[in-house]
Order: C-alpha cells, then sequence, then structure tokens
C-alpha cells in the first residue's frame, strides 16, 4: 500500500474507465480525491458510492476541463474543500474514432490535442505558483502505447499522445528545481465500458503478441498511478513507465 495520506489528488475523466479505478485505487491509498468529470452524473455518483463506501475521501466536480474559465473555477473549488492540490492526473479523454488518412481534417487533431495537451496545461497554469510555493507537485500523464506502435487511421490520437509525452519530458526539466515531478503512463489495450462489443477475435489477436500472455486490469494503471503519486517515486521525473504487459519495450 502507498502512503497518499492528506495528499489532495484530483483526476480527471474519472466518471469511468481508467479515470474511476484510478480515482478508487488513489482513495484506496489514502489520498483525498477529486473526482472530475463532464456530465454523466449517474456514473460519477456511483463511482463517488463506490470509494465512500469503502471508507475513501472523495468529491466529485463536473467541469469541462479544456474551458479555462472552468478549470480555474474548479481548482478554487477543490481547494476550499481539500486544500491545495497535490497531484494532477491528467486522464480525461474524448471520442476515439478511426479515421482514414485521406478523410483527416485538421479539426480531428485539434480535438485530441484539446484533450491530452490544452487541458493539462490549463490544470498545470491554475495550481502552479502554489505546487511551487510550497515545492509540492506530482504531475502524471495517462499517455499510450499508440505512440510507439503507430496504429493506422490514428494519426490525429496517435499525434498528440505523442504530444504529451513530448510535455511531459519538458514540464520535467523546468519543474524539477521546484520539487515539481511529471511523468507518464502510457497503457497498453486496457478493457474498459468502451470496449464492449469488442470482438473475442480481436482480444485474442492482441494478446497473442503479449510477452505475458493476457490483458491488463483498469486497477494495473491506478497502482501505477498511486506509486508515483506516492513519496516513494520522488526522484521519478520525465519518464514514460509502459504499462502493457511487455507489448512495447521503449
Amino acid at each position: 500500500m502507498k502512503n497518499l495520506n492528506n495528499k489532495v489528488v484530483l483526476v480527471t475523466g474519472a466518471s469511468k474507465g481508467l479515470g474511476a479505478s484510478i480515482a478508487m485505487c488513489l482513495a484506496k491509498n489514502g489520498a483525498k480525491v477529486a473526482m472530475n468529470y463532464l456530465s454523466d452524473h449517474s456514473r460519477a455518483k456511483k463511482v463517488k458510492s463506490t470509494i465512500e463506501a469503502k471508507g475513501g475521501i472523495v468529491r466529485s466536480y463536473a467541469y469541462d476541463i479544456t474551458e479555462v474559465t472552468a478549470v480555474f473555477k474548479m481548482v478554487d473549488e477543490i481547494e476550499r474543500d481539500f486544500g491545495p492540490i497535490d497531484v494532477i492526473v491528467n486522464n480525461a479523454t474524448g471520442p476515439q474514432p478511426l479515421i482514414k488518412l485521406e478523410d483527416q481534417i485538421w479539426d480531428d487533431y485539434l480535438g485530441q490535442m484539446n484533450f491530452f495537451v490544452k487541458a493539462p496545461l490549463f490544470l498545470l497554469k491554475a495550481n502552479l505558483k502554489k505546487m511551487q510555493q510550497r515545492k509540492v507537485g506530482r504531475i502524471i500523464n495517462i499517455g499510450s502505447e499508440v505512440v510507439e506502435l503507430g496504429n493506422k487511421e490514428f494519426g490525429h490520437y496517435v499525434a498528440a499522445k505523442g504530444a504529451m509525452l513530448a510535455l511531459t519530458r519538458s514540464w520535467a526539466t523546468e519543474l524539477g528545481p521546484f520539487g515539481i515531478t511529471c511523468n507518464l503512463v502510457a497503457p497498453g489495450w486496457i478493457p474498459v465500458e468502451r470496449h464492449l462489443g469488442t470482438s473475442e477475435e480481436d482480444h485474442n489477436l492482441y494478446t497473442s503478441n503479449l510477452p505475458l500472455g493476457h490483458q491488463g486490469s483498469p486497477n494495473d494503471i491506478g497502482e501505477v498511478v498511486a506509486f508515483l503519486a506516492s513519496d516513494s517515486s520522488k526522484f521519478i521525473t520525465g519518464q514514460k513507465i509502459a504499462v502493457n504487459g511487455g507489448k512495447t519495450f521503449l
């Protein structure tokens, strides 16, 4: 168990999928969890109730993190509820359609950048001064193995996740003197709600190339995020940690 007692952790996109599991894992390890989501109130309520039923400390915040005024308003609300934010987990994402290259347009790329570059920038800026003053902070970005795999018909998504990895490294260099670390967790294909209906053939094809021979669970991602949020990771920054059963070795 990681000791996250008294740490205030913001998880974006936490009403479902990996975000929900990350929020649950952080709460299990003692963090005060600020769950961000956009509009799915019923799912967010369910995740919040699950965390509270296990003794976790959590509050939910419905804000669009791609809008700068919404981000600053949300951060102010979290600080009133919990105090200054210690850890930001940039997990939120939008639709991830496959689009043939000849049909891709610039707005497809911008749409992905909104979640993986724009929102993380707003969230950092809303917390930066206090993190610098306190010399405390963890930025944890949720990337993807697609940056190494280069999946076809996915250039818009791959490019944005690649940009997220690049900003992770640049931020780590600039924030290091303030004791703030910045790392990226790169999951493989971890089945969550949005993968319901995926054929067994597709699952088998993916796992056939994994050294461990099976897909991971959302909790596998949550545990790595909890480690990076803890003091045990204080000398790790600018790193990409692949959590994909050995699909990639980069």
